[in-house]
């Protein structure tokens, strides 16, 4: 008897602990709310807030409508609470470049805990101030040199060819497309970045870095076993090697710090350009080895997540649109009539000016929504368009929510690459973000482009195929089910 009194009890105690709990949550939800004027909205469940429905969202074909939902009852900017974390939500494109650009003093980023921890404390998602500015415009004037855009079309030239050149003995066996372009991608920017040629480097790098990147969304437990436990060593392990090269190319430059202080040396990769950008009459002291070691690192991940979902998603979208593909096959073949005849290599400029294949660049990007969102957190009060975003509170700049407005982009869900003959491929503007925008606008921008176009120009002028029934998963991450497989021809004019 008196065991059955204390199990009531026990239940008794826990009906209040709920109850006393829900009552202080919504008494300090709606403290919160009235001292700030937040925006409209809901944080849902205590704890879990809306993140069940958000999830939920995000495996269906249009995970958008997590946001169309809250915009129609709340407004292009709400609060909301996912991921654990009280957010305020804008889906209005000038909220959105309010908040890009009012970096440092204003807004900083934000990002889930796993993501922190891997990156570690100095990571380029994080730093501010100066030091982001020095480093961001370091890598864009590499990235935009000269030197580089004749060497690096060269190399993704050759990466593609390498890699299409053994479908040819796959004529009757299905290639799985986002599997393939990785091999394209990864060794084209870790070449940039750190210049590593060595077959044995670039597997076990690209090993590493695998396990790696699986823990950039994962629970933040670094208990032995866990995934991100798993994640955090192979980064201790690409990090040992990185700052190994990292410090024998110092070394290499100290001893020829006469010749490397030379304008007319030419910058060779990432590791090159961070290594020298030191000017004591500027008082700019050297970039330590560990952050470069470390950033290095970090500038791996569009080589791996980012790019082949790109390119991948331009074969689904061109399979499903034979009209386009037509096009850009049609303007390809004519570029490689003029190379054959003239004996001429190809260059940068070739293929950035190849006019509809920018076009339908640009339509992927903005159907696809890769990167659909940024992070930031408001460092003090800001107003922006009559909306209060308070100190302390996160951000998210919805790129999704703009890209698929049917306000700002006709007929939305439609792969219709003409419309940006009005507008230009290359187009950066309030309502058109896919790498972002400000201070922290993505300075691989153009070389993307580039990689894209380089893949579209060679597979179509190469080869004919048939696309498997395949589906776009978007969440935790953008890809394709199946990984879009294929069938290819010698046949150019097979679909």
């Amino acid at each position: 008897m008196v065991l059955v009194n204390m199990e009531w009890a026990t239940v008794w105690w826990v009906i209040v602990v709920i109850v006393v709990g829900w009552f202080w949550y919504w008494k300090a939800k709606f403290r919160v709310e009235k001292k700030y004027g937040v925006p409209k909205g809901s944080l849902g469940w205590p704890f879990i807030g809306e993140t069940f429905d958000f999830i939920a969202c995000g495996y269906t074909s249009q995970p958008v409508s997590f946001m169309e939902k809250r915009k129609s009852l709340y407004g292009k900017v709400f609060k909301t609470h996912i991921l654990g974390t009280p957010i305020i939500v804008s889906t209005d494109p000038e909220v959105n470049k309010a908040v890009l650009q009012n970096h440092g003093n204003t807004f900083v980023p934000a990002y889930p805990k796993s993501i922190r921890e891997l990156m570690g404390e100095h990571s380029i998602l994080q730093m501010n101030g100066n030091l982001q500015r020095r480093v961001h415009g370091i890598i864009c004037r590499f990235l935009k040199s000269s030197e580089l855009k004749t060497r690096i079309t060269k190399d993704i030239e050759n990466s593609v060819n390498h890699t299409l050149a053994s479908w040819k003995h796959k004529t009757n066996d299905l290639i799985y497309v986002q599997n393939e372009v990785k091999k394209i991608t990864f060794p084209v920017l870790v070449k940039v970045l750190i210049s590593i040629s060595s077959v044995n480097d670039l597997n076990f790098l690209k090993t590493e870095f695998d396990e790696f990147i699986k823990g950039l969304i994962c629970l933040p437990i670094k208990l032995p076993g866990t995934r991100l436990y798993k994640s955090l060593k192979a980064k201790e392990r690409m990090f040992k090697m990185v700052k190994n090269i990292v410090e024998e190319r110092k070394l290499a430059m100290e001893k020829q710090s006469v010749e490397y202080k030379r304008t007319n040396i030419s910058v060779t990769d990432a590791v090159d350009a961070l290594l020298r950008d030191s000017d004591e009459a500027n008082e700019r002291t050297p970039l330590p080895l560990d952050f470069i070691a470390g950033n290095i690192i970090e500038m791996m991940i569009p080589g791996e997540e980012t790019m082949p979902t790109a390119m991948t998603l331009a074969v689904k979208f061109l399979s499903d649109c034979p009209v386009a593909l037509r096009q850009l096959k049609e303007e390809n073949m004519e570029l490689k009539r003029k190379r054959t005849s003239s004996c001429d290599e190809y260059s940068w400029t070739d293929y950035m000016s190849l006019t509809f294949t920018q076009d339908v660049i640009s339509e992927t990007l903005r159907l696809a929504n890769i990167i659909n969102a940024v992070w930031r957190k408001a460092v003090k009060d800001v107003e922006i368009k009559g909306n209060l975003i308070p100190e302390g509170w996160c951000v998210l700049t919805s790129f999704t929510s703009v890209h698929m407005n049917e306000e700002y982009h006709e007929n939305p869900y439609q792969f219709d690459p003409w419309r940006w003959e009005k507008t230009g491929a290359a187009v950066v503007n309030n309502c058109f973000t896919p790498f972002g925008g400000g201070q922290r606008l993505c300075p691989g921008l153009e070389l993307s482009r580039l990689e894209i176009a380089v893949f579209l120009h060679h597979l179509t002028t190469s080869f004919g195929w048939v696309a498997e029934k395949d589906k776009i998963v978007y969440f935790p991450t953008v890809r394709m089910k199946r990984k879009l497989p294929i069938k290819v021809t010698d046949n150019l004019e097979q679909l």
